[in-house]
């Protein structure tokens, strides 16, 4: 890296030298850049410790140093004139917690440290970035529940959020969700095609696009480029609980949605099929209950589909793209029936009553099951009874009307017998 201190280089504001074999530290020679604006040594096989003076450096934009073998700890100084907009760590063996003095970074777009080795609380200062878009923390060793520090409007710019594979426990974050404003308006992307991507930057004759590992069907994607049209929710693989919030069908951007392995409990909410940009839906590993909502067939883009291992019940829904799931979509739930599982279903299986019906049965106090044991009951009763009147043939009206013979009287004449035993005429 000693190149970097000769002459020619000392207004030098972009250097890419990403995807290459380069191995080694980072000289502390770079940090007398005082001009650099973009830093990109991603997808080398470079180790050491990251400088501390890269947090110094108020030119810096862009910092990106992913999937290399850096250990030790992020850079805990940067100061109040910290300038990044970027910041991709991810893929290395970085250890510690995530400085608070990021916070100084107000123009921070993206922070992408997945992949490390961090151990700390879920970084509750990150929320009053009002420019992030970009949240990656998946798999390190964060862990506690996601607390809410009362800001009114906490992450207005966020959307793509991926904490997946961490200890983090308590309810769902709630009152986040609900507050993702730029996930509930859908942005149509233009036909310049230059104009598509987020975090575009030029420096130079250098173009830098951002960059995420995002999980769909337990499979790594790398996202070379992030779509502006492209919103995504991860929560996987940690201890979340509670119910999934209605109010999660507001964010129509969302393209991605995996709440998988944790302890979820309650219904599938209906408000989902409201969400129709919706491509990838992996609710598994949860113990979620109740039907499978028709209103998700409305999600005619939907081509990943995971809901197994819950423990839902009745008919699986039919038409558009359930037509196309397999068994895998649904396995591990031995309450629901039909296409595609080959368990059949029966007249207790159907789909549970309207809602209409239920409010009908609860207006009145009861429901169909004491009306069906009334009418046994009564049956019976009148079974019996009838027999009876036949039987003894009283009363003599009733008997008549249904056919019956009343009994007749029989009349016994006694014979007087005289005492001298004759009889008189």
């Amino acid at each position: 890296m000693d190149q970097f201190t000769r002459n020619q280089w000392q207004n030098l504001q972009g250097l890419d030298l990403s995807f290459n074999l380069l191995a080694g530290d980072i000289s502390l020679s770079i940090c007398n850049k005082s001009s650099l604006q973009l830093l990109n040594l991603a997808h080398n096989n470079m180790t050491g410790m990251i400088p501390q003076c890269l947090a110094n450096l108020s030119s810096l934009q862009v910092l990106d140093l992913q999937t290399n073998k850096f250990y030790g700890t992020i850079p805990s100084n940067f100061s109040k004139y910290c300038d990044l907009r970027t910041l991709n760590l991810n893929g290395n063996l970085l250890e510690g917690n995530l400085p608070k003095s990021l916070s100084n970074c107000e123009n921070l777009e993206a922070l992408n440290i997945g992949s490390n080795k961090l151990e700390d609380h879920f970084p509750n200062w990150i929320q009053t970035m009002q420019y992030l878009e970009v949240l990656v923390l998946r798999e390190n060793k964060l862990y506690g529940p996601i607390a809410n520090i009362n800001i009114k409007h906490p992450f207005p710019s966020l959307i793509i959020l991926e904490i997946s594979s961490n200890n983090f426990s308590g309810p769902l974050p709630k009152s986040h969700i609900q507050n993702f404003d730029a996930m509930k308006n859908v942005i149509q992307v233009g036909q310049d095609s230059s104009m598509q991507y987020l975090e575009r930057m030029e420096v130079g004759d250098m173009t830098y696009y951002d960059s995420v590992t995002m999980t769909v069907k337990g499979n790594s994607i790398v996202m070379m480029k992030i779509s502006l049209a492209f919103a995504n929710i991860d929560l996987s693989q940690n201890k979340f609980e509670g119910e999934i919030p209605s109010f999660i069908g507001e964010l129509q951007a969302l393209k991605g949605l995996n709440l998988s392995h944790n302890r979820l409990t309650g219904p599938i909410p209906k408000s989902i099929g409201n969400l129709s940009s919706m491509e990838s839906l992996d609710l598994s590993s949860n113990t979620l209950t109740g039907v499978i909502p028709s209103e998700l067939i409305n999600l005619n883009g939907l081509g990943v589909l995971n809901l197994s291992y819950n423990d839902l019940i009745g008919e699986i829904p039919q038409g558009k793209q359930f037509n196309t799931f397999s068994n895998d979509s649904y396995e591990g739930n031995l309450g629901l029936c039909g296409f595609p599982l080959s368990k059949k279903c029966g007249p207790e299986q159907h789909s549970p009553p309207s809602a209409n019906t239920l409010v009908s049965d609860e207006k009145f106090g009861f429901g169909w099951k004491p009306v069906a044991i009334g009418y046994g009951c009564g049956t019976v009763f009148g079974i019996g009874l009838g027999y009876c009147v036949l039987l003894i043939g009283k009363p003599r009206w009733l008997v008549m009307m249904v056919g019956g013979q009343p009994k007749q009287k029989v009349t016994t004449r006694t014979r007087v017998r005289r005492t001298n035993g004759s009889t008189r005429n």
